[in-house]
């Protein structure tokens, strides 16, 4: 039986007054690719949060790799969060004054260790970008950006890769390289990867759409397309509109814009 990479159980965050997570039960299977998407304020942010360990749920638990974050100290979570989880964000966060090489190798420096040139030389290949070891970001398209922030982020072989709408500032045809480039570490390497999106194109690549509405789990899309993705993500846009005017007619009350990612 394949192992559980992340696991959720009865996950609560509230935020104040919201409820940002609301009894989250996820199982995502080591060298899985799972996408997680649902309209503005449906929790998605906070739920990969949650889930590596970035912020602490109310209530419930979360396992990563095995290990229970529940109860672990904020030294032991900052070393699992260095040493088996790798984060990638919509800004690519280099910095403009190393080369791509010397941005690879910034966690393991962090980490009190020197990374070889080959461990480093290994981390951009694996990202496609073999050869462009001295470039800075400045001298790279938005694209290899991101391949140079995917590579820092592997750097490390981490358990799991969370990425928070990693094509979100590329134009579609870098996105669809990048996407083409994680689909290829799932495939080839059985990299874990669970990945934030809005985009149905991007949610299609992976091998499952999880579908999160007002912090509840609303079902899910197994061997997703784009089409079916699109399909219901607008009932869940629509649905969403519809429960939450009918909401603020029932209090008399008015948008204000607060909520949940």
């Amino acid at each position: 039986m394949t192992s559980s990479a992340v696991r959720l159980t009865a996950v609560h965050r509230h935020h104040r007054d919201v409820r940002a997570l609301d009894g989250v039960d996820l199982d995502l299977r080591a060298g899985s690719f799972t996408a997680v998407m649902g309209p503005s304020g449906s929790g998605k942010s906070t739920l990969l949060q949650c889930a590596a360990g970035l912020d602490r749920p109310t209530s419930g638990t979360v396992e990563v790799a095995g290990t229970s974050l529940a109860g672990l100290s904020e030294r032991r979570l900052t070393l699992l969060r260095r040493d088996r989880i790798g984060f990638v964000f919509q800004s690519f966060n280099l910095l403009p004054s190393l080369t791509a090489a010397q941005n690879v190798a910034l966690p393991v420096r962090l980490a009190g260790r020197r990374p070889s040139r080959t461990e480093v030389r290994e981390a951009l290949g694996r990202v496609g970008l073999t050869g462009r070891e001295g470039h800075r970001p400045g001298e790279l398209s938005g694209g290899q950006q991101q391949r140079v922030a995917i590579a820092r982020a592997l750097i490390t072989r981490p358990a799991v890769l969370f990425a928070d709408e990693p094509t979100g500032a590329l134009d579609s045809t870098t996105s669809r390289e990048v996407l083409g480039m994680l689909r290829e570490l799932v495939d080839r390497e059985g990299q874990t990867i669970v990945m934030v999106t809005h985009d149905p194109v991007a949610g299609a690549r992976a091998d499952r759409v999880v579908l999160l509405v007002d912090g509840r789990v609303a079902g899910e899309l197994p061997e997703p397309t784009v089409a079916g993705v699109a399909a219901r993500m607008a009932g869940l846009e629509t649905a969403g509109t519809v429960g939450s005017a009918r909401t603020r007619a029932a209090r008399g009350t008015t948008p204000t814009g607060a909520g949940a990612c």
